[in-house]
């Protein structure tokens, strides 16, 4: 359905952002291998998460989900069953690749399965690595696309380096690491995001991380008698990534955002942001659960060009289309590079991100690896194609609001997959 989107110069209010989805999927995939109960506060009823709730009720885990809160009861690893029809991950990569973990360390085979921009996305890196552990694995086009197919097996150690920088990647392997006959060793060369390392340790895990340049060296130790967590997820700075950026373009705004995650490993946008002169003001910071959180406010400000490369990609990955927003407007040129991953997300997020703001009317040059924008422009109502991407869709959204005239997005309703009440929290703080 499509949706008109007019623009705003004042944005003011307080948003509460959605639990955080990473978090979110990883407290119920990690739960769902502790034998015991567990509830989670501030979930993210998604549709991606709900994916997850999905393949794990399959597997054989109990859970109640109303709203954001998740009362869920497992059997452990052990009572795991392999499941009868193929799960379906919907649009979720984090819950294929996650879980093709998991189903590394059940009997049994295990196929997983998505919808069609899914079946796009590349496998491969998650099923090598698992066959290198012993766990038999098969996959469309050779292997490298879904469904996928995975045999549980007596597992072996890992002892090797991640060759894409994922954290998708490798929480499948520590994943499946739980289940092997010894202590694995995984080196990432670019740090990721550490939500799985944190939740496994809160768990009774034994992990240990040594640094390597930009990135770590793991250790894990097997482990089959996790036990169950209960936890409050944080707002997602992913979420929250989009009222930043609006504050910090609008002509006068104050935009408070309570409660937000600000993992070291995730908080590239705010370091980005402030590189490109915002003013982000962070408050009541606290520790939970081993994760980091903070109140964050943003002001109106005046931003330039930049450039956004090396580690701060995978610290900003799902963050560079509203980022890329920002460029547009900042005064002189902004640079993402070594973003190729960018090209196997839900679409190909390089040409669809530029594709959105030449809509716009912005200066974009595609690069192999990421982006040119030329900034200080004013942009133009447009009628915006989402791809289907939801990150686009809101990134859009953001544009929208300082563009000259009226905007209309193809389809309002993508924004579900990751930010259900994203057009509520717009209207909030537009006053509209």
């Amino acid at each position: 359905m499509n949706i008109p989107l007019r623009p705003a110069s004042e944005l003011f209010g307080s948003i509460t952002v959605p639990g955080d989805k990473s978090i979110s999927h990883r407290a119920l995939i990690l739960n769902a291998l502790a034998q015991g109960s567990a509830i989670i506060d501030g979930f993210t009823p998604n549709a991606d998460c709900l994916s997850t709730i999905g393949c794990l009720q399959a597997l054989g885990v109990e859970i109640e989900q109303n709203g954001n809160h998740v009362r869920l009861r497992s059997p452990g690893w052990s009572g795991l069953r392999s499941p009868i029809n193929p799960l379906d991950c919907g649009n979720s990569g984090t819950s294929m690749r996650l879980l093709a973990g998991v189903a590394a360390g059940i009997s049994g085979v295990t196929v997983l399965d998505g919808d069609r921009s899914l079946r796009t996305r590349p496998m491969n890196r998650v099923l090598e690595p698992l066959a290198s552990m012993g766990a038999l694995v098969s996959g469309r086009a050779q292997g490298t696309l879904a469904p996928i197919s995975i045999r549980g097996a007596s597992l072996q150690p890992f002892n090797g380096q991640i060759n894409v920088p994922s954290a998708q990647v490798k929480s499948a392997i520590l994943i499946a690491a739980l289940a092997a006959g010894g202590v694995s060793r995984l080196e990432e060369r670019v740090a990721t995001r550490d939500h799985t390392e944190i939740m496994l340790a809160e768990m009774g895990v034994v992990i240990d991380r040594e640094s390597m340049g930009d990135g770590h060296t793991i250790f894990i130790e097997p482990n089959l008698g996790l036990h169950p967590v209960d936890l409050t997820v944080s707002g997602d700075l992913s979420a929250a990534a989009y009222w930043l950026v609006a504050g910090s373009l609008a002509k006068n705004a104050e935009i408070q955002l309570p409660n937000v995650g600000i993992n070291p490993t995730r908080s590239g946008v705010i370091e980005i942001l402030e590189n490109m002169g915002a003013k982000i003001v962070q408050r009541n910071f606290r520790i939970v659960k081993g994760e980091s959180v903070s109140d964050l406010v943003v002001q109106s400000a005046r931003l330039h060009g930049t450039k956004i490369t090396g580690s701060l990609i995978p610290r900003s990955i799902d963050e560079l289309p509203v980022i890329a927003v920002a460029a547009s407007m900042a005064n002189g040129i902004t640079e993402i590079r070594d973003a190729e991953e960018l090209r196997v997300k839900e679409s190909d997020r390089i040409a669809a991100v530029a594709a959105m703001l030449r809509s716009f009317g912005a200066s974009v040059d595609i690069l192999q690896d990421g982006l040119r924008i030329f900034g200080n422009e004013k942009l133009q109502g447009a009628k915006i194609d989402s791809h289907g991407d939801h990150r686009v869709a809101m990134s859009a959204a953001i544009a929208a609001l300082f563009a000259n005239g009226e905007s209309l997005l193809d389809d309002k309703d993508v924004v579900q997959v990751s930010y259900p009440l994203f057009w509520e929290d717009m209207a909030s703080i537009t006053g509209r």
